[in-house]
Formats: C-alpha cells, structure tokens, sequence
C-alpha cells in the first residue's frame, strides 16, 4: 500500500485527535470519579463520532475510519464511564 502526502496528513491528524481521548480514560480508569465530564457533551461527540465513521466507510477513506473507530471507542468508554460512575 502506498501512501501519498495527503493520506499521511490525515493518519498524523487522526493519530493527534484520537491520542487526545487516552488520557481522560486512563484519569477516569484511575480515579472512578467523572463528575466533572459532561455527560451531554460525551453523547453528542460519540453521536458525532459514530456518523463520521459512517461516513469514513462509505467514501472508503482509511484515516477517517481508523481515527473515527478508535475515537468513537474511546469517547463510548468515557460515556459508559460516566454513566456507571455517575
């Protein structure tokens, strides 16, 4: 697979904005304390997330897919978080 200027600018972004999401998990992991993190924020973003990925499938486009996968997960793990945790 070879990968042009552009594929590679959206793999360094999606590494980025994903990589973003590890430390609130591992803090909220850690610490079982979520009070502070809005839970409607965290809807709508995994709403958002979940439709990018979507979208990401139907133009067949590998960095949106694989940072919208790995985001959506994360940011699904902080909102099952939240809500178990309160």
């Amino acid at each position: 697979m070879t990968v042009d200027g552009t594929t590679l600018i959206g793999l360094i972004a999606a590494i980025c904005t994903t990589s973003s999401f590890v430390p609130q998990v591992i803090k909220i992991l850690r610490s079982k304390r979520t009070q502070d993190v809005s839970l409607v924020m965290y809807a709508i973003l995994t709403t958002g997330l979940f439709l990018w990925l979507v979208y990401g499938f139907i133009l067949h486009d590998i960095p949106l897919i694989l940072a919208n996968l790995i985001s959506l997960t994360l940011s699904l793990s902080v909102l099952i978080l939240k809500l178990k945790h309160g």
